[in-house]
């Protein structure tokens, strides 16, 4: 993400005025307990946690305000400071959308606005930073995760039989999730477009954008990131928020081996004015020598993933003969190591890294650096660490000739089974 994208002022509009009775009961889902708090609190709390989120404009059934004061009872004090005065919801949920869009336009527009299903209460910070990525820098991005299943498409020739006319390719697939991210002036302009064409049956924001023009693009989601719709749902849910079993999302069969990779990296000093580190411009009285931005924490970082999947190095993905990658971005080759990792079914678990320079001094940047990589790499701030060292003015760090940086990542894989004697694996499902 750029650093104009980084000032994006971010809200939230949830979803939360639809009676969601499939579940059972008398008491719409998102107001059913898991784990001992209710749905919608889960969610808000997940929303209001992110510090890219800066305010959430609720939308509740009109006879549901009860309901809605005890889940914001619930809320930790900062965290109710980020919702706004719930606004009454509509007949259909497309209709509820532009009822929560409006809201937060008579409250001053917000630059990007993340729309999400009030009963996915298991959306976490990684999938937050990825949509607000995605949807600065494409204008109108949803989270898809691939389908396992054989997809059918099907024209019914009597009550419950369809015949088969199309079976499109898996690997086109997605399943569509939220929170999807837009721009907030042309999603809002495309739902009062809708209104006025006489058009409110939309289902899904991703689908009015495109009746409206408006290039969407589908980002990596998140198979934990479940709704809750039927009953056996609500059960799992309950379960994994009172600790008694794995979040809802994970597939029973799936188990996990942990990867660890280190990186290292070096570049000698130069005529310049500032380097990069973490993705943070730092002035300094010298640059470095690099075919691309030359920022060593970043570069660092890669390799070390890259290892943790066993996929070569920073050169195989981007060799340095190509001059497509002079004066390149370094969050680039991180995102895309991110990618590899997650496009094998991994999760990134921490990133730690360590500068080697007598200067710049890193500390009034610490955060900065922290923040940066934990957007590029779509992972909490919790998961990044970053310190810095001198080498006691020995070797060519101490001599101040350039600086360094070393790096490990820790990563999940699905745990494969391999044929013994062949180079065929394959994962659990």
């Amino acid at each position: 993400m750029s650093d104009s994208a980084a000032r994006l002022e971010v809200a939230a509009v949830v979803v939360a005025a639809g009676k969601g009775l499939r579940v059972g009961g008398d008491l719409p889902k998102q107001y059913r307990r898991v784990g001992g708090r209710a749905v919608l609190t889960r969610t808000l709390a997940a929303l209001a946690q992110s510090p890219r989120i800066a305010r959430i404009q609720p939308v509740i059934a009109p006879d549901a305000a009860d309901f809605f004061r005890e889940c914001v009872a619930e809320l930790e004090p900062a965290h109710r400071e980020k919702l706004a005065e719930p606004v009454p919801g509509g007949a259909t949920r497309q209709q509820s959308v532009a009822a929560g869009l409006e809201g937060l336009a008579r409250a001053g527009a917000p630059d990007l606005v993340l729309v999400h299903d009030a009963a996915r209460p298991f959306v976490d910070e990684s999938l937050i930073l990825r949509a607000v990525a995605a949807g600065a820098e494409h204008g109108a991005a949803v989270p898809g995760v691939a389908v396992s299943d054989t997809i059918k498409l099907v024209e019914e020739i009597s009550p419950g039989i369809g015949r088969v006319h199309e079976t499109p390719a898996r690997e086109n697939l997605r399943a569509v999730q939220t929170p999807q991210s837009f721009r907030f002036g042309p999603l809002l302009d495309a739902h009062r477009r809708a209104v006025g064409q006489g058009r409110d049956g939309f289902t899904d924001d991703g689908a009015l954008a495109e009746w409206a023009g408006l290039g969407v693009v589908v980002f990596e989601g998140d198979a934990r990131n479940r709704k809750i719709t039927q009953a056996a749902d609500l059960i799992e849910a309950d379960r994994a928020f009172s600790g008694e079993a794995p979040a809802i999302s994970e597939a029973p069969m799936t188990t996990y081996v942990t990867r660890l990779g280190t990186g290292f990296d070096v570049h000698a000093f130069t005529e310049g004015d500032h380097v990069w580190l973490g993705g943070i411009k730092i002035p300094a009285d010298r640059g470095v020598l690099a075919h691309s931005d030359g920022d060593v924490a970043l570069h660092a970082l890669t390799d070390a993933l890259l290892g943790a999947i066993a996929d070569g190095d920073i050169g195989t993905h981007f060799p340095p003969s190509d001059e497509k990658w002079r004066g390149a971005s370094s969050d680039q080759f991180l995102a895309h190591a991110c990618g590899l990792v997650r496009a094998q079914g991994g999760r990134i678990d921490h990133l730690d890294i360590t500068v080697l320079a007598e200067a710049p001094r890193i500390g009034a940047h610490r955060e900065a650096i922290r923040a940066r990589i934990a957007e590029i790499a779509g992972v909490p701030l919790t998961a990044v660490s970053i310190k810095a060292t001198t080498t006691e003015k020995l070797g060519f760090v101490g001599r101040a000739e350039g600086l360094a940086a070393q790096a490990a990542a820790t990563v999940r894989l699905p745990e494969v089974e391999v044929d013994t004697g062949t180079e065929t694996a394959e994962r659990r499902s």
